[in-house]
């Protein structure tokens, strides 16, 4: 019997069972629809950190005083440290050839006035060339320069969550707020930033002058941090070694362990990939199992149905039909069901990734890769499953097949 003849027979024979042919579909819907679904929300979950890494800096590397560990999800000093100085940039720019830029920087919490109006947040002192090493722009207003840095100017760049808690949508340039005791006139806005990794509103900030930082806010000779840009990404390694060599020489270590810590944003961006990988993995592989359930539901659909129809086996089977011809049909039919579920997963899961990702309930990222594997799986278990069911069709003898009631 022809191949299109079988086709058409299991096509015609499914149609004629619609709640069955539906209940054992649905397995292998929910199966390839959840993978999709799962891998699509660990790639978009993977591509907003990725994204939120590149949105602190282009090509960065962090020095911070003093050893650091995570604490509650973010980098917190173990200790106090003063070592790491101002001076430490300007001899990192100039003794390693791989750096462009290097911005020192100190930063703490602290209280802003204005008016009646009062908010908590974090005082960022930088010099200029730190807005661009660290991707800050202007949504409105202007940046200091270095001159008014030497001369200690007053003047402050607040973030969109400081300005909207103090000025409450009011124009806040050329205002003056008082950041603890010190009067500041407001010169710009930055543009909004959203949270990083570690769920910090990088918009709840007041950037200043790093010398009106140091000596009028924090009277410290210290800096906490210097951000560093190397020539480009793959000088980042490079650039990190020749700065550990200057700090280390600089402060006198020789045998002692570093006095600072370095943060290379490649080695950041490889763990974090690494991590949202194996996570996507993970969730992809238990979301996988939803497909082996759907092909048992197939092998239990089609043993019911080799049950229900052993007189037409041996009927079939009595007119010629070989048990090739048997098997095949019945392979087809679970072929179908597993392709037919495979189909419509895929499309169930892309279109439930899209909405999600429209109306704003999660970043995702529809994977192709995990479709096609998808699709091919269930066709693969929709045959593995069928194999059994359609083996023991094959097998039964015409006359104890036409025997049967």
């Amino acid at each position: 019997m022809k191949l299109s003849r079988n086709l058409l027979l299991s096509c015609e024979i499914l149609s004629a069972h619609k709640l069955r042919t539906l209940l054992s579909v649905t397995g292998i819907v929910v199966g390839v629809g959840a993978v999709l679904l799962m891998v699509s929300f660990g790639r978009g979950a993977e591509k907003r950190i990725l994204s939120l890494i590149r949105n602190l800096g282009t090509d960065l590397i962090v020095v911070n005083a003093g050893q650091t560990k995570v604490l509650a999800g973010r980098q917190r000093q173990v200790e106090n440290v003063t070592t790491l100085e101002a001076a430490d940039a300007r001899v990192i720019l100039q003794d390693c050839p791989s750096v462009k830029i290097a911005a020192p920087a100190v930063t703490k919490r602290v209280s802003a006035v204005w008016e009646a109006e009062n908010t908590n947040t974090t005082v960022l002192g930088i010099t200029p060339e730190g807005f661009a090493l660290r991707n800050i722009r202007l949504s409105s207003g202007r940046i200091y320069d270095s001159m008014e840095g030497r001369a200690r100017r007053r003047l402050a760049v607040v973030g969109p969550t400081v300005a909207q808690n103090l000025f409450l949508g009011q124009d806040p340039l050329g205002r003056t707020i008082r950041i603890g005791s010190v009067p500041f006139e407001v010169i710009g806005v930055s543009a909004p930033k959203g949270m990083d990794i570690s769920g910090m509103d990088l918009d709840d900030i007041i950037i200043v002058p790093l010398e009106t930082a140091m000596r009028r806010l924090l009277n410290v000779p210290y800096v906490n941090t210097i951000y560093v840009q190397a020539l480009d990404f793959r000088s980042l390694d490079r650039a990190e070694a020749e700065i550990r060599s200057v700090l280390r020489e600089r402060h006198r270590l020789r045998d002692k362990p570093d006095d600072f810590t370095i943060q290379n944003q490649a080695t950041l961006l490889d763990t974090e990939r690494e991590t949202t990988s194996s996570m996507t993995l993970l969730i992809g592989s238990v979301a996988g199992i939803s497909l082996l359930v759907g092909g048992v539901g197939i092998l239990a659909v089609m043993l019911i149905s080799v049950g229900e129809r052993t007189r037409e086996i041996g009927l079939r089977r009595a007119l010629g039909a070989t048990r090739g011809d048997i098997r095949t049909q019945f392979l087809l039919e679970s072929g179908i069901l597993a392709l037919a579920g495979g189909f419509l997963g895929v499309l169930g899961g892309t279109v439930t990734a899209l909405a999600f990702s429209t109306l704003g309930y999660w970043e995702t990222v529809i994977s192709w890769q995990a479709a096609g594997v998808g699709f091919f799986f269930a066709a693969s278990v929709g045959v593995l499953f069928g194999l059994y069911p359609a083996a023991r069709a094959a097998g039964l003898e015409p006359i104890e097949a036409l025997r049967s009631e």
